[in-house]
């Protein structure tokens, strides 16, 4: 009788009904916070400033040019930096769509913000379809690596070029033009943007440096003595540093700009979209943001995440959700339409950007200053020396073009060109895209008739 009674120290192991719930929920706490953890403070920090040579010249021209609510995207562009690092828990970025943007600044009179907001959630609710159907992920599957490289390799490009024309020619980002030479002297002058791009230059190097066993055997003294020196270098924020000088400098050129500074958030509304709003804001921003943000947004950033975080690939199911996700929340309240972007991903992890901490701590600091300063913040990244800008886009621009380095045969590299010739001379990544597809299946075709 007595082995029929239970025993009450199994009692316990009968899992309650809610432990499927806390366990998943310890499972969620215990994700984020890995996702969030810092692999080097400082290193985390420096990469959180490799995005900001894209982000502050497309907000400043749009809230100039346009009156965007800088206050708003701060503060929801910050909270998609936050759940985009806790999920993915590599710096994934957060960028303007640079194509909406580009036609919103070009065009003075049609293009206003109900047109760009109405371009945004099209946008995004088209990447949203495709990306719960599971289409993108086929298009993903679909797309051969030397067309992706050659997408990479165009941004690249484009971005350095961009930083260039930064660096030596004065900007008007209202008017989305370059102006005249910019001086070599001054507080926003030449020489200030060469000093900055050597400084990084020497603190950063190339990149991540390979092993060098070889003079560890030849000279072991010194072979520890230059990787003491190295891990001091890298604990050196060189691109935090340059973005500190570039906010000291705008209080300097300006001392004033302090009493145009007003406290507290911007007042935040949801955008009035007309019917005659929507078709201009599709036709017009959307159509020719679509190509992009699905080759560049998200075919290149699951690429590429993949390349520098081996191990952490990402479905590009996830990340067309996200960029969709993002655009159907914020655009009807103003803040600017955002996507992914491979350029701001590869910038960030050159300058140190390892873990979803790094964007996390970017985020943060956009709400704070989005809840703070609102949109008087203008007044303040209107005087930034864009020189220093320049600067930090060209490491972006070049580390991006840098993942296309593993093209090894001439064939791979003869359709990388191609895509790349033609992405840059059209200023189109839908029709490189198309010319790289069309010559990889020429050459393909081409293959089995040869003897």
């Amino acid at each position: 009788m007595e082995s029929q009674c239970p025993n009450p120290r199994t009692l316990p192991e009968t899992p309650p009904s809610s432990n499927p719930i806390s366990r998943l929920s310890a499972n969620i706490v215990q994700r984020v916070t890995r996702n969030l953890g810092f692999h080097s403070k400082w290193a985390e920090l420096n990469g959180a400033m490799g995005d900001l040579g894209t982000y502050i010249p497309i907000v400043l021209a749009l809230t100039l040019a346009k009156d965007l609510n800088l206050g708003t995207t701060l503060i929801f562009t910050g909270i998609y930096n936050v759940i985009t690092g806790a999920v993915y828990g590599v710096p994934m970025p957060v960028q303007p769509m640079k194509s909406i943007a580009a036609v919103a600044i070009s065009d003075s009179s049609d293009f206003n913000i109900p047109e760009i907001m109405a371009a945004g959630i099209c946008t995004g609710a088209i990447l949203l379809v495709l990306g719960v159907t599971g289409l993108m992920q086929m298009v993903y599957k679909f797309i051969p690596l030397s067309v992706v490289r050659g997408i990479q390799l165009s941004q690249g490009l484009s971005f350095a070029m961009s930083a260039v024309k930064y660096i030596r020619k004065v900007q008007d980002f209202s008017k989305s033009k370059s102006m005249g030479n910019r001086q070599w002297l001054g507080l926003d002058g030449m020489i200030l943007a060469i000093v900055c791009a050597g400084f990084i230059t020497f603190i950063n190097g190339a990149g991540q440096e390979r092993n060098q066993s070889e003079e560890a055997i030849v000279d072991e003294e010194r072979n520890v003595r230059r990787k003491r020196t190295r891990k001091i270098m890298a604990t050196i924020p060189s691109a935090f540093i340059i973005f500190l000088l570039g906010v000291v400098l705008a209080f300097i050129r300006r001392p004033k700009v302090v009493n145009d500074i007003k406290f507290g958030p911007s007042v935040m509304e949801i955008v009035k979209i007309t019917g005659h709003s929507w078709k201009e804001g599709f036709i017009k921003g959307t159509i020719p943001q679509l190509p992009l943000s699905v080759l560049n947004s998200v075919i290149a950033v699951c690429k590429l995440s993949s390349d520098l975080f081996p191990g952490r690939e990402f479905s590009a199911t996830s990340v067309s959700v996200t960029v969709g996700l993002m655009n159907l929340v914020g655009c009807w309240f103003g803040a600017m339409p955002c996507c992914h972007g491979a350029g701001g991903l590869a910038g960030q992890y050159k300058f140190g950007g390892r873990s979803g901490g790094c964007v996390a701590l970017l985020g943060a600091a956009k709400m704070m200053l989005g809840l703070v300063l609102g949109t008087s913040l203008v007044t303040i990244l209107h005087q930034f020396p864009v020189g220093i800008l320049g600067v930090l886009l060209l490491f972006a621009g070049i580390e991006l073009a840098m993942t296309c380095r593993d093209m090894n045969s001439k064939q791979e590299s003869f359709v990388m060109l191609i895509c790349t010739a033609v992405s840059l001379v059209g200023s189109s990544a839908a029709l490189g895209f198309v010319c790289g597809m069309l010559v990889h299946v020429l050459l393909k075709l081409r293959t089995p008739c040869m003897p």
